[in-house]
Formats: C-alpha cells, structure tokens, sequence
C-alpha cells in the first residue's frame, strides 16, 4: 500500500479546505445558525415538543444531517473533478497508485473536512438550543458512516459530471428536498398513515432517524435498520466506483 501517495492526496485536499475556509467551514456554519434563529429560537419556543424534546434541540441532529450530506457530496465531488478539468487527473491514474489508495485520498479528505463542519456545527448549536447526546459513541460512528459514503457518493458524481453546473445538479435538485423531507424538522409518525409508507422510501429518513436516535434516544426507525440502510448504500457506491476504474469511464477519455 503506498501510503505516501494517499497521504499526499489528503494533504494537498486539506490545504484546499484552507485556502477557501470562508466557502467550506463559515459559510455553512452562517447559514445553518439562521436555522437556529429563526425555528429554533423564535419559532421553536411556541411550538410543542416532539417526543418529549423541545423543537428547537430536535432539529438539530436533522440540520447537521442536512450540512453533513451537502457538503461531503461537494467536496468530494469538486475535489475530483478539478483535477479532470484542469487534466492533472492523468498524472495521477499514471502513477504507481492504486484505485483504492487515489479514493481513500480524495474520500478521506472529503469526510474529514465534512465531520470537521458538522462537529462545529454542533457546537454552534449549543449557543442557541439545549443539547444532549444520549449515545455519543453511536452518534459520532453514525457521523463519520455518513460523511464517508456520501463522500463516496460525490466521488462519483464528480466523475459522472462533464460541467461545473452538474456538479450541484444531483445535491440542490434532489439530496437537498430529500433531507427537508426525510424527517430534518418533523417527526414522520406526525405523517397521515400513507405519507409515513411513502416517507420510509426516502433513504434519508433511515440517515436523520439513527442520528437523531443518538441525541435523544427516540427514532422514526428502528436503529439497526438505519444503520443497515447506511451501510447497503455504502457497498452499492463502492460497487460503481470499482466499476468506474476498472472501466475507465470518463476517466481515460
């Protein structure tokens, strides 16, 4: 295993992280407070508490969920695609590195600098809204679990992508509704009978109910389920990115 190589990959994405901090960690942070504000603060204090937890904490593990998903698929995404863009990407398939080391590079960089965001998110939030965490050890597994397939799902969408304009095709017109849908700031069992059959399709219901799961110990779904669900789609990205190496698609033309 050459671990120079994927420490060099990780290094140079981190540095990237630094370079643009104002886009990758203030700006989400910025935008996610406002939430914060606006349901937690104001419109939380005159709303009921869902399963015996105040408005304002209960969103909080969705609105990590909603950061954590965005930005794992953004920067994984761009992380590869830059260097196809710029047609580095070549030098890199031609060295002696291997598949799996080129994506735990780019992979690893991309979760690391999503966890980073969620945690100071995290922290954020204790500034507006009571926070505790039940299950600390399965809330961060289910943090870093989610950071790294997603991050593995934007690796493949930065491959798929011929232009800078797809890249925010697959998270603003479809993650982005399905994590306002799945459960971000509602409990689904507040759904009529059918809209919960038809809420338990969304894939990232089973994400935000194990989360949400860790803080307050309550859940839309049973826990193994959520994880069960997170890990299946963990094997099915790896499956296409294994296949997109050994076929090269749109990577070697």
């Amino acid at each position: 295993m050459n671990v120079y190589a994927m420490r060099a990959i990780y290094l140079f994405e981190m540095a990237r992280a630094g370079r643009t901090v104002l886009q990758s960690i203030v700006a989400p942070v910025l935008s996610t407070s406002l939430y914060f504000i606006v349901f937690g603060a104001a419109i939380g204090s005159r709303m009921q508490e869902i399963d015996g937890v105040g408005f304002g904490s209960f969103i909080v593990p969705g609105l990590i969920m909603l950061s954590l998903l965005t930005q794992s698929i953004s920067n994984a995404s761009f992380g590869i695609y830059f260097p196809k863009f710029t047609g580095t990407v070549y030098e890199v398939l031609s060295a002696p590195v291997a598949p799996f080391e080129i994506v735990v590079g780019y992979v690893g960089a991309a979760a690391t600098k999503s966890i980073i965001l969620a945690l100071i998110i995290l922290a954020t939030a204790g500034l507006f809204v009571p926070i505790e965490i039940q299950h600390p050890f399965w809330m961060f597994a289910f943090l870093v679990l989610t950071a790294v397939t997603f991050s593995l799902f934007g690796f493949i969408i930065g491959i798929w992508a011929d232009g800078f304009e797809k890249l925010q095709l697959v998270p603003l017109l479809i993650v982005t509704p399905l994590t306002f849908l799945g459960g971000s700031f509602y409990s689904i069992s507040m759904l009529p009978p059918a809209w919960q059959t038809v809420a338990l399709f969304n894939p990232v219901v089973y994400l935000v109910s194990g989360f949400r799961w860790s803080f307050f110990g309550t859940a839309d779904v049973n826990i193994g389920i959520s994880l069960g669900m997170t890990l299946v789609f963990l094997v099915v990205c790896l499956g296409i990115i294994t296949w997109i190496f050994r076929t090269g698609y749109r990577l070697k033309n």
